[in-house]
């Protein structure tokens, strides 16, 4: 990071978050610390010669097992950023209640240098180098997918990981999260982190102790900035844009493109499918990708890239009144400091992108317990749907529309019931940051965060006999 190094920002935030805290001498460091790191080198033959690839799994916290966490392929991917996205998951998991510890693992790789076939191979010896060690386990370390990676790669780890045999193979599919629904999935897991972003905005909207934006108390005809158009950006702006957000601008690694009047986010992303990039949209300005963050004010920002988008180079040149954080750690320490001076408020990432663990828990109850989520009790609520229309019919004396009819009487499918318990999970976790907020005055969203999370974990502890 180009203020500090990214755990050491982790450290400063859970340092801020402690004093306000009753802690028993010493349990915050044992909070802040990873349990351990696994460094693992391995080869793979491939285009006639070997091949040396360089990862990570990272344990921060076991208070409760299994451990989560995604598997992300990036070249620049290095220890210190895995313990400290490691860390991040406890405290995430923590704060929305999911009874996970956290993990985090990095394999050093440019997907894009290497073919389908090749990267099966690679992410297949990566899967037998962690299984060796348990880092692979539905009871004890259980991945799913981060930047780079997908539910082709979680395909691939889960048929690997059963190959070794290492687990009761009743349970192997919970060995891993973030899987194609046909291999043990669950609906709604890919636009899960973006989905738990638009939940997120809306709880912070809608909490009567939380600033209006703009004057506003919903997120219709707000500007919105997107850095980062991946998996999360891409669904936080199309999700944020149907309920009236104006998309003013895309920033991506390549360039970046705005207009006052708002862009159409599906036909952004079909002109990057066609083109490879964002850049010359029609009817969008085209800037360099490092302006993109400071070329156009706006009411919110959603960073979804990287760690370290906003530091102490740029946080004077950034205008926005609300930034969401939905990537992990975009915005510095320092970087903090100089917004908060400046009156922008930060929903802070350990809330904003947990809708990806969230929903991550979901599949993995599904896998463990083998029963659809909805099986049981569908045909039950078909029933009393189709009861209740004929009572307001009755009642009534007319026909209901036909679309009312099938509105009120409708199957309920597995992705319903996965955003349902998205969002309230999401809305409670944030009632609980804002109830913080209260009970500390001086302290930012972050901290209160922080607060609740380590208190939570702090229990934890305290139960084993810590």
């Amino acid at each position: 990071m180009s203020d500090q190094k990214f755990f050491a920002n982790i450290e400063r935030f859970i340092a801020n978050a402690t004093p306000h805290l009753a802690l028993p001498e010493g349990l915050d460091e044992r909070i802040t610390q990873c349990n351990s790191t696994y460094a693992v080198r391995f080869g793979v033959k491939l285009r006639g010669r070997i091949y040396s690839f360089e990862g990570w799994r990272s344990v921060h916290s076991e208070h409760i097992e299994p451990a989560k966490g995604g598997i992300r392929y990036a070249p620049d991917a290095n220890m210190d950023e895995v313990e400290a996205l490691a860390a991040l998951m406890s405290l995430k998991c923590a704060l929305v209640n999911v009874p996970f510890g956290g993990s985090k693992g990095a394999l050093r790789i440019n997907p894009s240098d290497w073919s389908e076939d090749e990267l099966e191979r690679i992410t297949r010896r990566f899967t037998q180098e962690l299984a060796r060690r348990d880092l692979i386990h539905p009871g004890r370390n259980v991945p799913a997918p981060d930047m780079g990676t997908s539910e082709r790669e979680m395909a691939w780890i889960a048929d690997e990981y059963r190959k070794t045999g290492r687990a009761d193979a009743m349970n192997v599919n919970a060995c891993v999260t973030g899987k194609p629904v046909a291999r043990g999935g669950i609906e709604g897991r890919v636009e899960a982190t973006g989905r738990g972003v638009q939940y997120a905005v809306r709880a912070y909207l809608a909490h009567p102790e939380m600033p209006a934006v703009s004057g506003q108390k919903t997120v219709e005809g707000l500007s919105v900035v997107v850095q980062g158009f991946g998996n999360v950006g891409y669904h936080a702006a199309k999700f944020l844009a149907e309920d009236g957000a104006k998309i003013v601008g895309i920033v991506e690694h390549d360039a970046a493109i705005f207009t006052a009047e708002g862009l159409d986010v599906e036909a952004v992303a079909a002109h990057r499918r066609a083109t490879g990039s964002i850049g010359g949209f029609a009817g969008a300005e085209t800037v360099p990708s490092a302006e993109g963050l400071t070329h156009m004010a706006a009411d919110i920002l959603i960073p979804a890239a990287k760690e370290a988008a906003i530091t102490e180079a740029n946080c004077e040149d950034v205008n926005y009144k609300l930034i969401v954080e939905a990537a992990n750690g975009p915005v510095t320490a320092a970087a903090e400091d100089c917004l908060g001076r400046r009156g922008i408020h930060i929903l802070p990432d350990l809330f904003v992108n947990a809708g990806g663990v969230v929903v991550s828990y979901f599949e993995w109850v599904k896998n463990i317990t083998h029963i659809p989520f909805g099986l049981m009790e569908r045909r039950q609520k078909i029933a009393n749907g189709l009861s209740m229309v004929n009572a307001l019919e009755q009642v009534s004396g007319h026909t209901l529309a036909e679309e009312l009819r099938a509105s009120i009487a409708r199957d309920t499918q597995e992705i319903d019931l996965v955003r349902s318990g998205l969002e309230e999970i999401m809305t409670r976790a944030f009632n609980e940051i804002a109830t913080q907020k209260q009970a500390l005055p001086d302290a930012n969203l972050r901290t209160a965060a922080y607060a609740v999370s380590i208190a939570r974990i702090a229990d934890y502890y305290r139960a084993i006999g810590l």
